[in-house]
């Protein structure tokens, strides 16, 4: 049994987390938002899971420092510098962060990263996600989580070979490139797929969130898995043994 602290708990997925705490037998050690104290509640609990926004999370790696517990970090939205205060961050603590807390995602990142290696520049690679109509971020930390499988399988910098929102005369697909799409509307928890597309066959691998439980469940999984760790950088992977 673990004291897990939960932040963004005010939020949907926040209200998932704070469920599948209790229904993995754990104890909720406490739930903040924005305005709330996050350093009391790294004091606590034995680990921090947080789903809060990534404006918060310096200050909230910094709480997780200074109580020399492990955090996982499901926000998305993050941008090239938060992912050096991560890195700083596992200097000194174990932190797990994804861009999905979902096992099936991450079984099927593994998979796109093989098929990727294997396949070779002959097949496109187009990734079409489908979200709420309130998320804020596009594409989704999903989205952008099987982008960087398929780069690592192909050898490239997914920076250099993506290409997001086609629009107007854009010429002949560029051989090599991993082309994203973003959909949003009504109530959707989160459905992605990945086509491979070569000359007279195609491959998709899909994944469709039918509720932000799934995600609460997999973040617990993690939480779990992280604790006793060594400091270092962990990604979802590893919690499969994948």
């Amino acid at each position: 049994m673990a004291r897990i602290g939960i932040i963004g708990s005010a939020g949907r997925m926040g209200q998932a987390l704070q469920a599948a705490v209790t229904a993995a037998g754990h104890d909720l050690a406490g739930g903040i938002d924005k305005g709330g104290d996050v350093q009391a509640l790294a004091a606590a609990s034995e680990v921090l899971v947080d789903f809060s926004a990534p404006a918060a999370l310096e200050h909230n790696l910094d709480a997780a420092i200074h109580a020399g517990i492990p955090v996982v970090i499901g926000t998305t939205g993050l941008e090239e510098r938060h992912h050096w205060l991560v890195d700083a961050a596992a200097v000194s603590i174990p932190v797990l962060q994804t861009g999905n807390t979902s096992l099936g995602v991450t079984l099927l990142a593994h998979l796109v990263r093989e098929a990727a290696q294997r396949l070779g520049e002959d097949w496109d690679i187009e990734i079409v996600e489908t979200h709420h109509r309130m998320k804020v971020d596009a594409p989704s930390g999903t989205a952008l989580l099987l982008g960087e499988a398929a780069a690592r399988g192909r050898g490239v910098d997914l920076h250099e070979e993506a290409v997001r929102g086609r629009d107007g005369i854009t010429g002949a697909r560029k051989a090599g490139t991993i082309g994203f799409a973003s959909l949003r509307g009504g109530s959707v928890a989160g459905d992605h797929s990945v086509h491979f597309l070569a000359d007279n066959e195609r491959l998709t691998f899909s994944h469709l969130a039918e509720n932000r439980g799934i995600f609460a469940r997999g973040a617990i999984r993690a939480a779990e898995w992280i604790i006793g760790r060594k400091p270092g950088r962990y990604a979802m992977g590893e919690v499969l043994d994948l």
